[in-house]
């Protein structure tokens, strides 16, 4: 087997990406590279005490620095780009969680106003034990202290959105972005509908862990040390951001309001089945009501994320997306010797 092209970047703090399209990219790679990356908290480092509130030391909207984009040779619309978590790991012994004045799903935002004051902007410093993998809670009004397994993830991963727009990378959507869905961790490939020639991926916005559903809106975020491989799939579509795992299939959607986006992940698993399983659409819609799980990712960004998920043990013997996962695990499985 050829050895694959690692390529390694280390961004300076001018090099990232605030954005999904709009962005030049920051190097071509070839379908089967494998990516070694620095990807920075979605603070861009700013908030590292309890004294560091992300109203005075950030400024909007320079949040959720990405690390790319990477145009990727030969992808045209119509593709779909592999990306193939071989390992997320935290590259610093501690991690921050805020909340932020009209954010989040607990309290009024600027679309839901309502006549009482913004919660208050508190800042939780977690300790990681990297050794131990656990993330340490520790309560800024008691002596209350717990230990959490670490789950480490990216909020966000995309490539640039269709019809020549540009969008932050707080948004959520058909191109990926900002889904904050605990699922995107070490051993699962994620498959981007290709829009624009060569795809352009980014990604960033690391955390340890992070509860479904993202609740106060910020979860323990953390920069990562990521490596990924990155293929590419000719004249295959995804319309939506759809991930694999050694157990699952995994549709995600992202709208509001929240039961749109409940409905474009369980519509899009549907035709996942009907594509590559061989069900019609009613079997399939009436074998995935009785199947799924629906997990919440986010309820607090610019769009909502839902999550439709599927056993495989449960599916036909059928070989989807070519195979490219089972592949990919063979690949990392090597890189790690």
């Amino acid at each position: 087997m050829t050895e694959p092209r690692i390529l390694t970047v280390r961004p300076e703090p001018d090099q990232y990406a605030w954005t999904f399209g709009g962005a030049a990219p920051v190097a071509r790679i070839a379908p089967g590279t494998v990516l070694d990356l620095f990807t920075e908290d979605c603070f861009a480092g700013r908030v590292r005490s309890e004294k560091d509130l992300v109203s005075e030391v950030c400024e909007f909207p320079f949040l959720n620095p990405q690390t790319g984009p990477f145009h990727i040779e030969g992808a045209e619309p119509g593709d779909t780009v592999a990306v193939h978590f071989v390992s997320i790991e935290p590259a610093r012994d501690w991690a921050a969680s805020t909340t932020v004045p009209l954010f989040g799903a607990l309290t009024s935002t600027h679309t839901t106003a309502t006549l009482q004051p913004p919660l208050a902007e508190q800042v939780w410093i977690w300790q990681l034990d990297r050794a131990r993998r656990t993330a340490l809670f520790q309560a800024r009004d008691s002596d209350i202290e717990v230990e959490l397994p670490m789950d480490p993830m990216h909020g966000t991963v995309g490539v640039a959105p269709a019809n020549l727009e540009v969008r932050s990378a707080l948004v959520p959507d058909a191109h990926g972005g900002n889904m904050d869905t605990p699922e995107m961790r070490a051993g699962v490939t994620c498959y981007l509908g290709v829009n624009v020639e060569g795809a352009l991926l980014s990604l960033g916005d690391g955390h340890a862990r992070q509860g479904e559903g993202e609740t106060c809106g910020v979860a323990v975020e953390c920069a990562m040390n990521t490596v990924v491989i990155v293929d590419l799939l000719k004249d295959v579509a995804t319309p939506w951001p759809r991930l694999e795992s050694d157990t699952h299939l995994i549709s995600t959607g992202s709208a509001r309001p929240l039961e749109d986006a409940f409905r474009i992940s369980q519509l899009d698993l549907v035709r996942w089945l009907v594509r590559d399983y061989g069900f019609s659409e009613p079997d399939a819609y009436q074998f995935a009501t009785q199947a799924v799980e629906s997990p919440l990712a986010n309820v607090c960004d610019t769009n909502y994320t839902c999550v439709a998920k599927l056993r495989k043990e449960w599916l036909p013997k059928r070989e989807t997306y070519r195979g490219v996962h089972a592949r990919l695990r063979e690949t990392a499985r090597a890189l790690r010797g």
